[in-house]
């Protein structure tokens, strides 16, 4: 799948625009603070309601303005095509529309526009807090398992019940037995449907990283959260009382994690920021790759930044795992020089300079 056209209102410095983007390569350069990110955000809007540069609705918004809005629309493999809208206004009111129609989730929005994003904080994949890993392991285990937004679902209601219990006290003994009931069946289910995903990832990174990086003693392993011998309804049990104390459930895969080790270390303690920048980049394309293979579509790639830490080398071997994904991909640099260059005779490439929040297309493109 891929946008045809992106149309973009009162998102920070950018002036309204309407871009008609390339199936698959389509380079962003300009000076920094010129707006080039700014629309790698719009996007990110477009597919996941939220920014990524900020949790915040004022700075996403333009000075003065009521609210931002982001059109597209998104072109299949089979030739359909959907019409996407999101508008968020300062009092945080959300509108997703899908083919005309309100929507109230955003994960209907996510499964029709999957993106990855890779910028200059990616490395907080390796180094951050397990939540940010648990969000990169559910992105692919939602986009290739359909029973895994129910029983995630499940599980959240499950939790909070559980925790609201510990907090106050107010459930019997035949209650609170059924919602632990309940939250083990949703947690077993989602640990299955984590691990079936791992199996599938380990390989098709090593394979990935292996184009980017020699470190063949990096291992990706994963944590389910809670004791790998016992189920969780034993763990639950024993771990009641240290549970009520704290007020919150302490194990289950809400505490699940990703780990990467080199030599036994944390990989994040070890690696360079280049380094942990490949491995990630490498991560997120072998996730495309899964998509690829579950969907029979493909994601769309957002690369902030994309020449930033790497060496040519490295620049062009990333661009090249790109390319072969042959799926839509967004990238900003400053010097476009850096990046126009090495692509297949066949792919098609477009330019476009951005300045002061007005966004043109090169004469330079490819199609």
């Amino acid at each position: 799948m891929s946008l045809t056209r992106i149309s973009v209102t009162a998102v920070r410095n950018l002036h309204p625009v309407t871009l008609y983007p390339s199936p698959r390569i389509n380079l962003l350069y300009g000076d920094n603070g010129s707006g080039k990110t700014s629309l790698l955000e719009a996007i990110h809007l477009l597919g996941l309601a939220r920014s990524f540069r900020s949790t915040r609705l004022m700075p996403v918004i333009q000075h003065q303005e009521l609210a931002c809005t982001v059109f597209g629309q998104v072109q299949s493999l089979d030739g359909g095509t959907r019409q996407l809208g999101v508008s968020r206004d300062r009092q945080g009111e959300l509108q997703i529309r899908i083919d005309g129609q309100n929507v109230r989730s955003a994960a209907e929005l996510a499964e029709t526009l999957p993106l990855q994003l890779i910028n200059p904080d990616s490395f907080r994949l390796l180094e951050g807090s397990p939540k940010i890993r648990r969000q990169f392991l559910d992105w692919g285990v939602f986009h290739v398992e359909q029973r895994f937004l129910p029983a995630w679902q499940r599980l959240q209601t499950a939790l909070r019940q559980r925790n609201s219990w510990l907090r106050r006290g107010t459930l019997d003994a035949a209650s609170q037995a059924a919602w632990d009931r309940e939250l083990s069946l949703a947690s077993e289910e989602i640990d299955g449907y984590r691990r079936a995903y791992i199996q599938l990832l380990k390989p098709v990174f090593e394979r990935t990283l292996a184009e980017l990086l020699e470190l063949p003693d990096l291992t990706l392993s994963y944590y389910r959260g809670w004791d790998k011998d016992r189920g969780l309804a034993e763990v639950l049990q024993s771990s009641l009382s240290r549970d009520q104390a704290l007020g919150h459930t302490q194990a289950g895969p809400q505490r699940a994690d990703l780990r990467l080790r080199l030599d036994g270390h944390n990989a994040a303690e070890i690696l360079s920021r280049g380094q942990q920048k490949l491995v990630v980049c490498a991560l997120r394309i072998a996730q495309g790759h899964l998509l690829n293979d579950a969907r029979q579509g493909q994601c769309i790639y957002l690369v902030d930044d994309l020449p930033s830490e790497l060496d040519e080398q490295h620049r062009q071997a990333l661009c090249r795992l790109l390319e072969e994904l042959r799926c839509q991909v967004f990238i900003t640099c400053v010097d476009r020089d850096l990046l126009k260059d090495g692509w297949q005779e066949d792919t098609p490439v477009s330019m476009f300079h951005v300045e002061h929040g007005q966004i043109s297309q090169s004469q330079d493109h490819r199609e």
